[in-house]
Formats: C-alpha cells, sequence, structure tokens
C-alpha cells in the first residue's frame, strides 16, 4: 500500500507558475509510471502528464506541452509537476497518479487545487 498527498496548489494570475509535488509513503521504484491528472468543474478528469520508473520517458497532453515539466526524485520518493505560463483553462484539482507493477494496483492522491486568474 501506498499514499500519496500532493502539495503546492493554490491561486496565482495567468502567465505564472506553481510547482505541484506529490510524496508517496514509501519507495515509488516499482510504481510505474507515476502521472497527474487535473478534473475542472463540470468536466472529466483529464490525463496532464506521466513519466516513467527511470524519468527517461515523459509523455504530457497537447495543451500543456512546452509549460509543464513533470519530474520525479525517486530517492525523495517524490514526483513533482513544474507549471509555467499558467492559463485560465489550468484551472482544476491536480490529482497524483501510480501504478505499482508489482502488484498491479493504481494510487490516487486526494488532490490539490489550482486556480490561474485572468
Amino acid at each position: 500500500q501506498v499514499q500519496l498527498v500532493e502539495s503546492g496548489g493554490g491561486l496565482v494570475q495567468a502567465g505564472g507558475s506553481l510547482r505541484l509535488s506529490c510524496a508517496a509513503s514509501r519507495s515509488i521504484f516499482n510504481i510505474n509510471p507515476m502521472a497527474w491528472y487535473r478534473q475542472a468543474p463540470g468536466k472529466q478528469r483529464e490525463f496532464v502528464a506521466r513519466i516513467t520508473s527511470g524519468g527517461g520517458s515523459t509523455d504530457y497532453v497537447d495543451s500543456v506541452k512546452g509549460r509543464f515539466t513533470i519530474s520525479r526524485d525517486n530517492a525523495k520518493n517524490t514526483v513533482y509537476l513544474q507549471m509555467n505560463s499558467l492559463k485560465p483553462e489550468d484551472t482544476a484539482v491536480y490529482s497524483c497518479y501510480g501504478f505499482d507493477v508489482v502488484i498491479r494496483k493504481n494510487y490516487w492522491g486526494q488532490g490539490t487545487q489550482v486556480t490561474v486568474s485572468s
């Protein structure tokens, strides 16, 4: 079992930056991939970014490419999402996701609110 706890959300003006963190309660070595999703009010949850265990492969939804960067620090059991040039349409609850490849189980964090004002 692993708990994922997000932090770093908040209110920011358009064009600003935020860095989200997802801290795991134990080693994320077997958690592959780890990813960020978001859900805006009245909309379905949307994939944002994904990173493999070694950090060698990343993937992003088209709307954030060039603005967001996902990274992971396995030594700190943490995944990050650096968000730059934020837009009002980035406003959502951002949740961390991980898949344990050993026990084949999905994990979700509780989410952190990101609000971008125009």
